[in-house]
């Protein structure tokens, strides 16, 4: 890295600088954040303890989960700070970290809907097969191929957006420590470093991407081959919450990074609330609401700890 980069500090402006609107704005983000936290550790817990829900799809779906838990943790604590904070600086370390964790977790989010989506594809046009193609060795393949795919792009990543100069003003004009905004007060040129992370980019987002709509496509011409209707319509609604999740994901993203560089400065800002914030909230009831098997597996374990808790009131009042 170019420079004595342990005494530089930055400054991150947030989400407004309004100190009307920040109280509230803390009061909502730290609901969004409750919420995000219970409804991704309910999934978890759910898949893990109903025999039913143990199939390769609910497997990626914990997982799914457990990135969207972390994926929030790394930016709505510190900008819940930062809402009622006077003092918003950040270490040069604090927030290296920041974004490595965010560019980690956020491209193994990337495969994960990549290997639903295939999944999907398996288990529609070869159900024959599935057992055999998704076995539980594959999963733990795929899983364990993005962890590590992940984490060599976040070290690429932060490489890019870290390793130039940094002089001049401070001020990161987000709210947390994203690529754009820190490579703005890079002195030195960072040409090579945007080139190379759009490679990454590329690679993650458009061969995901390119690995989603190849799956549907052909779920969509083995379902339109299927002769009953019900059949059709029982296809079409085990994917109907995954494109929900992927069209959020994607499509923010896609409104976050295609744009020109100089536009949109304000709506930047409500694009990162969705996409960093927002989705991973959703997901948990996007996945459930819409699944008859996660919500009858989710009906019979709160009838199981209803039983449970009235056995033990009867047997604490008949003693």
């Amino acid at each position: 890295m170019g420079g004595n980069h342990t005494q530089v500090e930055f400054i991150l402006l947030g989400i407004t600088e309004s100190p009307h609107a920040q109280t509230p704005l803390f009061v909502l983000f730290l609901l969004i954040y409750i919420v995000t936290q219970v409804g991704n550790f309910g999934i978890i817990i759910l898949v893990r303890v109903s025999p039913s829900l143990h199939t390769p799809m609910y497997f990626f779906l914990t997982h799914f989960a457990f990135t969207d838990i972390c994926y929030s943790t790394v930016i709505s604590p510190r900008m819940l700070a930062d809402l009622l904070a006077e003092d918003k600086t950040i270490s040069f370390t604090a927030c290296m970290i920041q974004f490595f964790t965010f560019a980690f977790f956020s491209t193994i989010e990337c495969h994960l809907l990549a290997m639903m989506a295939y999944d999907r594809h398996i288990a529609i046009c070869q159900p024959l097969l599935y057992v055999t193609i998704i076995s539980s060795r594959v999963c733990w393949q795929l899983i364990a191929a993005s962890y590590l795919f992940a984490f060599l792009s976040a070290i690429i990543y932060t490489w890019c957006t870290f390793g130039g100069s940094f002089c001049g003003h401070n001020h990161i004009d987000h709210f947390f420590c994203d690529e754009v905004p820190v490579l703005k007060l890079v002195c030195s040129d960072t040409h090579t470093s945007e080139m190379l992370v759009f490679v990454f980019v590329t690679i993650n987002a458009v061969g995901a991407s390119m690995i989603i709509l190849l799956s549907y496509i052909s779920i969509l011409r083995t379902v339109l081959r299927m002769c009953s209707a019900q059949s059709r319509a029982r296809a079409f609604h085990t994917c109907a919450s995954h494109l929900m999740a992927v069209s959020m994901y994607f499509g923010t993203g896609l409104f976050m990074y295609l744009q020109p560089p100089s536009s949109h400065r304000s709506l930047d800002k409500v694009a990162s609330v969705f996409y960093t914030v927002l989705i991973p909230m959703l997901n948990p009831f996007i996945y459930s609401l819409r699944n008859k098997d996660v919500m009858g597996s989710l009906v019979k374990f709160g009838r199981r700890l209803l039983n449970h808790w009235q056995h033990r009131i009867f047997l604490s009042s008949s003693t």
